[in-house]
């Protein structure tokens, strides 16, 4: 007798429901929790209270409020970030946010694509992508970041080569992809160094390892994307091509 094997197509995978909610880019995964244990969420007609609820994307259904939860059309958007800013959606200290840029705009719910601390400027993305998101931030594959950087010393070839080979900071070994001399004055300097990964405060880490001061940093570019002139403070979103650049 013949005996065939029926093969059985793959069970779909399943995630817990907040994290199914964040990455269809109407919330975050902590709001998206909130949802959850407030009660506003059922999954397949059945209320769920627990955000590690496991759940099938795409094939399960998920409401919130009693309505259909549908994917978000997706946003991208770049910000020209000022200094004393935090990059984060809510401060326990009670700093202004990022957020403070887009005060009545009619925004979807958006997260930073990366970060920029308090005192640091500059270009910022953010977006409803979870996937995107994590492709950009890629330490391997994700497009360089290159900034400006005014330091409280003048810059010879023998820093900007300390850079570039780097330093053992805090057990990380930190370093430029490359660094160059912008511009000098009497007595500081404005250099151009370029990431091809960031670490937390990697670039004042690594010029605290030569004993140098950061007056001003300010992220100028991601990979093909320049700042460019948009004014502090001002957003902008980005075209299908500018996003599918990065």
């Amino acid at each position: 007798m013949d005996i065939r094997t029926k093969r059985l197509a793959p069970a779909a995978a399943r995630h817990g429901v907040a994290r199914v909610i964040s990455k269809l880019g109407v919330a975050s995964r902590s709001q998206a929790a909130d949802w959850v244990r407030a009660g506003r969420v059922r999954v397949n007609g059945q209320p769920v209270r627990d955000g590690e609820f496991p759940v099938r994307q795409g094939v399960d259904r998920i409401e919130l409020d009693g309505e259909p939860l549908l994917a978000a059309a997706r946003m991208t958007l770049m910000l020209n970030k000022p200094r004393g800013l935090v990059t984060t959606t809510k401060d326990e200290q009670g700093r202004d946010t990022v957020y403070r840029c887009f005060a009545g705009a009619a925004l979807p719910w958006l997260a930073p694509v990366g970060r920029l601390d308090k005192a640091s400027e500059g270009l910022l993305l953010f977006s409803n992508d979870p996937a995107w998101a994590a492709r950009v931030t890629d330490p391997q594959s994700g497009p360089d970041k290159t900034y400006h950087v005014q330091v409280d010393r003048l810059a010879d070839a023998a820093l900007l080569a300390a850079l570039e080979h780097g330093a053992l900071v805090d057990g990380e070994h930190l370093c430029a992809k490359s660094a160059r001399l912008l511009r000098a004055g009497q007595r500081h300097a404005w250099l151009e160094i370029v990431l091809d990964e960031g670490r937390n405060r990697h670039i004042r880490r690594l010029l605290a390892a030569s004993g140098i001061g950061v007056l001003r940093l300010v992220r100028v570019a991601i990979g093909p994307l320049a700042l460019g002139r948009l004014p502090k403070g001002a957003w902008r979103l980005l075209t299908a091509q500018e996003a599918d650049s990065l």
